[in-house]
């Protein structure tokens, strides 16, 4: 098909590197849907997604629909006459709209489904301790997640490797598969196949107060897979107990210490200017830290003016 015409939806950094591939291979974006501007920070003052600002910055036909069934929006999409449209960390869509497409809504996903569907799949593969992860491009359907199978490319996680670090590499191996999937779109070569069948799908929900809680009673894979897997955003947190004060800090980067000791779970130690939190088996040491209303700041800095009493412990 020559000159297919492409719809592009998303909304943060991971799918503005996906628009810049498919308009760096010559593909033509008749349009752009993002979300809303929204108020942010102490100023309330209104935020454009950072897909707004590029689709901006590089003259592109932009909507930004609050209702993505409202009668207006659909009739301002049917006149982009899109051959495909492709969806990149957005949200869900009616049928209305991934069903308007002669070629359908393709939507690229960060794992190897059907495992990690969901919201947060970067994070919870690294929480899960997983050896490798991957991206897919698979067509919409009323389902989140669920649909036909077209493209997929495994990616190794390493050992230390945090989401921030696994995001980036996710996000450059994804732009690349969504080019490929276009170009057999527009080949008339495309072909996709119902997602595998499994007894055993871990899932990749929404990141929440609960679910991001540093459980200390855990071992020391475990705890440092979880900091790791919230490195730097949305951040692993706890209850820091200190001088009859009870904290909620977060925690970025560390390292494992293993040891035998007798200390119970969450026992501070202070040692040779470093922060270690006692785990059943071994020590995890703590490089980075955020106190409540200040900013993340390195552990030898936070030491030099905070005290930590004899019976600090992180609950």
């Amino acid at each position: 098909m020559k000159d297919l015409k492409i719809v592009f939806m998303g909304t943060p950094q991971f799918a503005v590197h996906c628009l810049e591939e498919i308009l760096r291979q010559g593909f033509n974006v008749v349009g752009v849907v993002t979300a809303p501007d929204k108020p942010a920070g102490r100023g309330r003052k209104l935020q454009e997604s950072a897909v707004k600002q590029f689709a901006v910055e590089n003259n592109l036909k932009l909507l930004q629909p609050i209702n993505l069934k409202s009668e207006d929006f659909l009739e301002d999409l049917r006149k982009l006459h899109a051959d495909v449209q492709v969806v990149v960390a957005f949200r869900m869509l009616p049928k209305e709209v991934w069903a308007m497409p002669k070629n359908g809504t393709f939507n690229l996903h960060a794992s190897l489904l059907p495992q990690y569907r969901g919201a947060a799949p970067i994070n919870w593969a690294l929480m899960n301790g997983e050896k490798t992860t991957g991206v897919s491009t698979f067509f919409l359907d009323e389902k989140i997640d669920t649909g036909a199978m077209i493209l997929q490319e495994e990616v190794e996680i390493t050992p230390e490797e945090n989401m921030g670090q696994l995001h980036d590499k996710l996000m450059h191996t994804g732009a690349k598969l969504i080019t490929r999937t276009l170009k057999q779109i527009e080949e008339g070569e495309i072909k996709s196949t119902p997602q595998a069948k499994s007894s055993d799908l871990k899932e990749a929900p929404k990141l929440s107060r609960e679910n991001t809680r540093i459980d200390w009673t855990q071992n020391l894979q475990k705890v440092y897979n979880h900091i790791r897997g919230l490195n730097p955003y949305p951040a692993a947190w706890s209850i820091l107990k200190n001088n009859g004060e009870e904290l909620k800090v977060k925690i970025f980067d560390c390292h494992k210490e293993p040891a035998m000791h007798k200390l119970p779970a969450g026992k501070i130690k202070i040692e040779d200017k470093n922060l270690k939190v006692a785990l059943q088996d071994g020590f995890l040491v703590i490089e980075e830290i955020q106190l409540p209303g200040k900013r993340k700041m390195k552990i030898k800095d936070l030491l030099n003016g905070f005290n930590f009493s004899a019976e600090a412990k992180f609950l």
